[in-house]
């Protein structure tokens, strides 16, 4: 294969991890708190055989990038669904460790805890789950993260935050887990929401401009690609005919 052909693959193979993501997006745009995902591209210059360098471009796709620009904010009055305001997220306790969500649709499990849809507890600023008298009328959750019932306060949601939100790892269930080296802090500026959902940052309109934009680019690198194919097998059919 020439070198023409390698430099089509490369960006083809880039527009299709590209438009994995964006029909990701699509696929969320419903999913509270979700997060939209970009794909970063750089230049990768390689040596030909003559030791030049610049004479072979090839598109390298080195990292995925999550928008972390707040979503909408919805109402739905239900006194356990919380949203955070302004940097920050919610520690979950798994089995695998503490993990990281900004989306806040808990719920009641039968044992009293405040958890998520997985049944994954939301942890205190303590690091213990959170449990609910099981006599309790009402729960009222302050900007503070405060969570009292009318027999008083029973525990503190304290959102932590990171020096670099991207290096976080995506994990299922919308969760994201730190890496040895990242230390989560109290996000200090965040405040909590009761009785609202933060909705997806992704605009539908801008996804399927972007899908059309991709979809043209890789129809239009799988054509050069054809067309390469089709003048190599010609000048092996000259090359043949000549001998």
């Amino acid at each position: 294969m020439e070198t023409t052909n390698y430099i089509a693959l490369s960006r083809q193979a880039g527009l299709r991890r590209e438009l994995d993501l964006v029909a990701n997006n699509m696929a969320n745009l419903n999913t509270p708190a979700y997060q939209g995902e970009s794909m970063m591209f750089v230049e990768y210059l390689s040596e030909t055989q003559r030791g030049k360098t610049g004479e072979m471009s090839f598109v390298q796709d080195i990292a995925t990038v999550r928008d972390l620009t707040e979503g909408p904010m919805k109402r739905t009055e239900n006194p356990l669904d919380l949203a955070i305001s302004g940097r920050g997220y919610f520690t979950i306790e798994t089995e695998d460790g503490p993990r990281y969500t900004r989306n806040g649709a808990f719920q009641l499990n039968d044992e009293g805890q405040i958890v998520n849809k997985a049944n994954q507890p939301l942890l205190d600023d303590n690091g213990n789950p959170i449990g609910v008298p099981a006599n309790a009328q009402a729960i009222e959750i302050g900007e503070d993260g405060t969570i009292a019932t009318e027999f008083g306060a029973i525990a503190q949601i304290e959102p932590v935050t990171f020096e670099n939100e991207q290096l976080l790892n995506k994990r299922a269930n919308g969760l994201f887990e730190a890496r040895e080296e990242q230390a989560a802090e109290p996000a200090e500026d965040a405040r909590i929401l009761q009785g609202m959902l933060e909705g997806s940052n992704v605009q539908g309109v801008v996804e399927m401009t972007r899908l059309i934009d991709l979809t043209r680019s890789y129809a239009s690198a799988n054509k050069f690609s054809e067309s390469e194919h089709e003048r190599i097998l010609r000048a092996v059919r000259t090359l043949v005919s000549s001998q």
